[in-house]
């Protein structure tokens, strides 16, 4: 028997806070046995626009069968055209984060994704303070150490605690403009 879905559980069974790692990758999304999946995760593998080629290259089926697929996943957005002749796709990470926010959404009410935005929230104030700049990109990595007495890989470790927290602030804003469809879940914020 599956376990339920978080939503479903007692309080003293949910976990407190999401695992973001644990977040599944935009490749859990459409998995499966199907042509489609062999497209969708060839899609997702690209890191540079494709074509046609490419991604059926990567998928392991014909050319023609990936255009078709390929003109439906930007019906969908989940890919974009970027050059008519020859047409050029690169993947829609836009879409990709939606899913992830989608995600979020599912699996927690609206009062304990506005918690866990004002923790993410502290730390990114946390580390504004720290450094004293408003944004990570703000610092130079062997400056920083050199004129701090820390060494290069502590700043660097704190740079990328910086940047997951505000990716993790933007993910629980997304997820949060997300209507829940519960009323009672809105009604236990105000």
């Amino acid at each position: 028997m599956e376990e339920p879905r978080p939503g479903l559980k007692a309080d003293s069974e949910r976990e407190r806070a999401p695992d973001f790692d644990a977040l599944p990758s935009p490749e859990e999304f459409v998995r499966g046995e199907r042509t489609r999946d062999d497209f969708f995760d060839a899609v997702l593998s690209l890191d540079t626009p494709g074509t046609a080629k490419d991604v059926a290259e990567l998928a392991g089926h014909g050319v023609d069968a990936a255009r078709e697929y390929l003109d439906w996943f930007e019906r969908m957005g989940i890919v974009t055209q970027i050059t008519e002749s020859p047409a050029t796709y690169e993947r829609n990470q836009e879409y990709l984060n939606w899913r992830r926010a989608q995600k979020l959404r599912e699996d927690y009410d609206t009062a304990e994704l506005l918690e866990f935005l004002k923790t993410e929230s502290e730390r990114v104030d946390a580390l504004q303070t720290e450094f004293g700049v408003e944004s990570p990109e703000q610092i130079v990595i062997s400056r920083y150490a050199a004129s701090s007495d820390q060494s290069i890989e502590k700043v660097w470790e704190r740079l990328a605690a910086w940047k997951t927290a505000l990716r993790r602030v933007s993910l629980l804003e997304r997820a949060l403009s997300i209507e829940s469809g519960d009323g009672a879940d809105l009604q236990s914020v105000a």
